[in-house]
This record gives structure tokens, C-alpha cells and sequence, in this order.
């Protein structure tokens, strides 16, 4: 692992793994597999078990977010803290995969090269243009879940690490604010919706403090024995039409 990667795993980030780096022929899958319907199918499948073969859409979601974790989490950091742009794109990344099909860690052919602009857009085009946008319509095309699901998975994470990574030995002060500038903009710089845009909102919760609720549902509860997560928007409506009735 070189040392410009190794030493962002600490802090906020000491629970992952630093991705693996092999040039020629790496090991895991191929993450441009992920667009063959046929080979996504049967992911999906294989990952579905663990959940009696749950509604599709539901379990699709699920994988979404185990994968949307891993490959976030280094994406960003390694874009606010070093100002780096990893391989990311779907044609230069391999998986690596629990038995069950979920995302484990990142397989890159390099380290990553300095970012070649600044700006809140450009910064993340590999993420968000190699590698979210085509996968994101290959999930939708597979599974028939709207594509909306799976970005607001994705703006979940994106603006979690955002916000996690203020607490980052190596961060500076403003270290969020080129991702917290993108999640802000209701469009991209070439008119086209921002798939990015506030994906999560803060309220004020039953003790006063801020409550952490997502723009959209990740529709995890079309899987019976699962329900809504923490950060539901289906779960904040309810107890809101709840205290009205009290």
C-alpha cells in the first residue's frame, strides 16, 4: 500500500480497509461486470439468498449500499484529503466480494493522480460519471427500481463521509465544502439534474437534538423482516402525522 493511501486510514477511517493495489491481472471481479444484465442478475441473485429472495428491487437497493459504502468512503477521502482522483471508473476496478455477493474493498490499478481541476463538479467526475452513472442505470434496467433509489443511497454516503471526514487528522477546516457545494447545486454545469442534490436533510427530533433523515426511502421494507432504517423519510412522516393526532 503506498504510503499517500496508507496514511488516510486513521481516524474516522480506521474501520476500513485501505484498497489493494495490483497493476497486471488483479484478483476479484471485474467491476465492468457490472453491466452485463445477465452477470448483475445473478449478483443480485446470490445476495438475495441471504434474504429468503426478497423483493428484487429491495434486495438491489441493499447490494447498493454495501457497494455505494466502500467505493464512497475511499473516493472521497482520498479526493478532500489528498487531492487525488482514484481509478474508480467501472473499466479500471476490480471488487473484491464476501461469499454472498456484497462489495468488500477496491482493487485499483494505481494510487491515484493529483485532481486536474477544483471545482465541486469536476472534482468527482470519475465517481459520479464513470462509475455511479452507468451502474445506477444498469440496477435500474435489471431490477426495475428507480434510478432515484440507488442515487439516494449513494447521496447518503457521499454526504456522510463528507460530514465524517471534518474529524480527520489530516483534514482542514473547510475540508467538506467542495462536496457539500455539489449536494447544494440543483443542477450540473452542463443543465442536467444533479442526481446529488440534498440527498439527506436535518430535523429536529424528539429530545431537540438534529435528526439525520434521507431525501428518499431505500425501500429496504418491501423486505418484511428488515422494516425502515434509522434515517427513513417514510418513519419521520409517521411520527409527525402521529404527534398531530396526540
Amino acid at each position: 500500500m503506498p504510503s499517500s493511501l496508507a496514511r488516510l486510514y486513521v481516524g474516522p477511517l480506521q474501520h476500513l480497509a485501505p484498497p489493494a493495489i495490483a497493476p497486471v491481472a488483479p484478483d476479484g471481479m471485474p467491476a465492468r461486470e457490472l453491466l452485463d444484465p445477465a452477470r448483475l442478475d445473478a449478483l443480485l441473485t446470490r445476495f438475495g439468498v441471504q434474504y429468503g429472495r426478497g423483493d428484487r428491487r429491495a434486495v438491489a437497493s441493499l447490494w447498493s449500499k454495501w457497494h455505494f459504502a466502500a467505493l464512497i468512503a475511499h473516493g472521497l477521502a482520498t479526493n478532500l484529503l489528498l487531492e487525488h482522483d482514484l481509478p474508480l471508473g467501472l473499466d479500471e476496478l476490480h471488487l473484491a466480494q464476501s461469499p454472498e455477493g456484497k462489495t468488500t474493498g477496491l482493487v485499483l490499478r494505481h494510487a491515484g493522480r493529483p485532481l486536474a481541476e477544483l471545482d465541486p463538479h469536476s472534482r468527482f467526475a470519475t465517481l459520479l460519471d464513470a462509475h455511479l452513472s452507468p451502474l445506477i442505470e444498469a440496477l435500474a434496467a435489471v431490477t426495475g427500481a428507480s434510478p432515484r433509489v440507488f442515487w439516494s443511497n449513494a447521496g447518503n454516503y457521499f454526504e456522510h463521509f463528507a460530514g465524517a471526514l471534518a474529524d480527520h487528522p489530516m483534514a482542514s477546516a473547510d475540508v467538506g465544502e467542495p462536496a457539500r457545494a455539489l449536494m447544494a447545486s440543483r443542477t450540473l454545469p452542463d443543465g442536467r439534474r444533479n442526481p446529488l442534490y440534498r440527498p439527506v436533510r436535518y430535523v429536529e427530533g424528539d429530545d431537540g437534538a438534529p435528526r439525520r433523515v434521507r431525501r428518499l426511502c431505500c425501500i429496504r421494507y418491501l423486505i418484511d423482516e428488515l422494516g425502515v432504517c434509522g434515517n427513513c423519510p417514510l418513519a419521520c412522516r409517521g411520527r409527525a402525522r402521529a404527534a398531530e393526532t396526540c
